[in-house]
């Protein structure tokens, strides 16, 4: 038996050479030992997009992800339909005091707030609200579609 720690953040060569088999190793894992679906949301299937009315994937995915907001509202916490409109999903889970910065040493995406939306068969599954921040990643806010609680994306996402 050979271990290895490999410096994840920021990744290191060899974290990046080992990911896809470390990946594969975790997947089997999660199916074996906790009873994952093997179509359990992908790294393929996640996209980080910036909280911005300016940014074309936001503006693209907006409507639905308000609409599953509302439908994981209205299900889980029991919300009226009038708690969860688009204004209301617009002041909670988009209106951000962070300003969206890239700097050349921080991270490819920039440091701000960001939606990470999980896609499945095209469609939103599930947004992770995150700041992303200079020396840490804020899990602000995590709504699902119901109908996919049997997927556990609150602990998937917050493993990853």
């Amino acid at each position: 038996l050979k271990v290895r720690v490999v410096r994840s953040s920021p990744p290191s060569s060899q974290f990046k050479a080992t990911f896809q088999e470390s990946y594969q190793v975790y997947k089997r894992y999660q199916m074996v030992i906790h009873k994952d679906p093997p179509d359990k949301p992908t790294i393929n299937q996640v996209r980080l997009v910036p909280v911005s009315f300016e940014d074309p994937q936001f503006n693209s995915s907006f409507s639905q992800s308000a609409a599953l907001f509302a439908k994981y509202q209205m299900a889980i916490h029991k919300d009226a339909p009038s708690e969860c409109g688009e204004n209301e999903f617009t002041r909670f889970l988009c209106d951000s005091p962070l300003e969206a910065e890239n700097l050349p040493n921080g991270p490819d995406c920039g440091y701000g707030s960001f939606h990470q939306q999980y896609w499945l068969d095209g469609k939103i599954i599930a947004v992770g609200v995150i700041d992303i921040l200079p020396c840490c990643v804020s899990s602000v806010y995590l709504y699902y579609d119901p109908d996919y609680s049997f997927l556990s994306l609150g602990v998937y996402s917050a493993l990853r």
